[in-house]
This record gives C-alpha cells, sequence and structure tokens, in this order.
C-alpha cells in the first residue's frame, strides 16, 4: 500500500487492524485509538479517497490503497486549510478526537465543497469530542471550506465585535 504517497511493505498478521499497523509497523501514532468499535472516530484515515475507521478494517484490506493519514496532510511545511481552520477557529481541547476529526472534514469536504453548517454537522456525526460542543469544530471546518474554494473565511465572533 502507499501511505502518505510512500510505498510501504510488510508482513502482518491476518487479523491485524489497520489502525495498529499505522501506529505499531509504521510510527505513525497522530491516528488515535479510542473505542475500537468504530463509535468515536478517533481513528479515521482516508483509504482510496473515503474516509474509513481504521479499527474496523484489517490492514490486509488495504493491500494495494492510497492511505491517508493526519501525519499525510500538511504539505511542504503548510497546514493542510482544515488543519489551519482548527488552528484558528480553536477546534480543538484536548486533541485526542482532532485527527479523526479532521480527517473526517477532509472527506467531507472533498465530497462537498461548500456545506451548510448542517451538513458540517452531519459529516462529522461518526467522531466523537468528549470536550467540546462541537461549535467551534464546525466553525473550523467553514474556514477550511471558504480557504479551500479560494474565499477569504468568515471572521470569527469574536473578530467581529467592534468598538
Amino acid at each position: 500500500m502507499n501511505v502518505n504517497g510512500e510505498p510501504v511493505s510488510a508482513d502482518v498478521e491476518p487479523r491485524t487492524l489497520l489502525v495498529h499497523f499505522l501506529r505499531d509497523d509504521l510510527g505513525l501514532t497522530g491516528t488515535h485509538i479510542g473505542c475500537e468499535t468504530s463509535y468515536c472516530g478517533a481513528c479515521t484515515v482516508i483509504v482510496d479517497g473515503r474516509t474509513v475507521k481504521s479499527c474496523t478494517m484489517l490492514a490486509v484490506q488495504a493491500d494495494g490503497s492510497d492511505v491517508t493519514t493526519i501525519e499525510g496532510l500538511a504539505a511542504d511545511g503548510e497546514l493542510h486549510p482544515v488543519q489551519e481552520g482548527f488552528w484558528e477557529r480553536h477546534g480543538l481541547q484536548c486533541g485526542y478526537c482532532t485527527p479523526g476529526m479532521i480527517m473526517s472534514a477532509v472527506g467531507l469536504l472533498t465530497e462537498n465543497p461548500n456545506p451548510s453548517e448542517e451538513e458540517i454537522r452531519h459529516g462529522i456525526e461518526g467522531n466523537i469530542c468528549r470536550c467540546t460542543g462541537y461549535h467551534n469544530i464546525v466553525r473550523a471546518i467553514e474556514y477550511a471550506a471558504a480557504k479551500m474554494r479560494g474565499e477569504a473565511p468568515a471572521p470569527a465572533e469574536w473578530e467581529e465585535v467592534t468598538a
């Protein structure tokens, strides 16, 4: 398979989950293990252009696939617009869910570059954040969507306040 644009090959036990292969064999620890039941979404990666919860996919199922993890998003030292949005709009607190949330947002924006707030909330509903009320996460994804469309992101609520 190709992981973050690099070919990788390894012998694995047939029962090895993709999340364990990425973390343990490749050292890509940005993909987090949360529930191991596909409920929380912390392990979300992109496989052949589709978001996948890597705790429910066997590594051998990804044979011949292109896999992108959170480590593969930034290019040439520049954050991906979704990563930038999470930074600019404070879309994280403890950060545990953040890689999976970002990967789900990338998948959403690939399919729908101009989602409504409702579509964003629906698009990330497979990801659980235990720290936030999702408000800033949604704002972060709106920021990224605008940036990816070549538009200026709307000011944050705190930037709209005038004296």
